[in-house]
């Protein structure tokens, strides 16, 4: 078993009949999705609440059943992946572009796990570029704000060399900054630009981290 199947599983054992769960993106969050779907199987009874066309499809193959976001009054717990989780418990996600719906279910959420492997963990946010949400009409102009900037920003790019376009329609800009030194001054500077739809700062926002090493999975509770 690999460390993200390892963790995804571990993740899994946290939900509990009766819930509603918010089911992450990305490629630890479906090895959970799939753990979970094992459960439902064996009589599991919850309502799982997407954060991707993706992991939509996912849940639906499954036989998980769905709600979305509106139609719920609250999520129990959601569990996701990051793509960086700094020593204070802050991170980066938005590496597989589900940002947006990812920030709105886990604000919604009374719990929130983030499942890792241990690469994930470091120092200080920003090796991993900053993704940044952005409605198409502007976007060059926020482009040339970012650069001004010296924040070494970049057109998420498909395969086709197209702008990559997310589930919501917008495009998204990587800010390859490196090191954030403060990471909630940024975070209400981004808030503030007209046309930024969302950026991949998560702040203050997970309770507990499930992490997969070589020893095995460690839990660390951080609020």
């Amino acid at each position: 078993m690999n460390l993200k199947e390892m963790v995804g599983e571990k993740a899994a054992e946290y939900v509990k009949d009766g819930m509603v769960v918010g089911l992450g993106t990305g490629s630890t969050a479906y090895y959970m999705v799939e753990a979970i779907g094992r459960r439902v199987k064996e009589g599991l009874d919850i309502v799982g609440v997407t954060t991707s066309n993706r992991t939509k499809e996912q849940a639906e193959g499954l036989g998980i059943p769905l709600k979305s976001v509106d139609e719920v009054d609250r999520i129990d717990l959601t569990i996701d992946g990051a793509d960086e989780i700094s020593n204070d418990f802050q991170g980066i996600k938005g590496g597989g572009a589900a940002h947006l719906f990812e920030k709105i279910v886990a604000d919604n959420s009374d719990k929130v796990i983030w499942i890792v492997d241990d690469s994930k963990m470091v120092e200080q946010l920003g090796a991993f570029p900053l993704p940044i949400e952005v409605i198409p009409y502007g976007s060059q102009q926020l482009f040339r704000t970012f650069e001004q900037k010296g924040y070494k920003p970049a057109f998420r790019k498909t395969e086709s060399d197209e702008k990559l376009v997310t589930d919501a329609g917008h495009y998204i800009i990587d800010l390859h900054m490196e090191v954030i030194e403060e990471p909630h001054s940024l975070a209400t500077w981004l808030d503030s630009l007209t046309g930024v739809v969302e950026h991949g700062l998560f702040l203050d926002s997970v309770n507990t981290v499930i992490v997969g090493g070589e020893n095995g999975v460690e839990i660390l509770e951080a609020r």
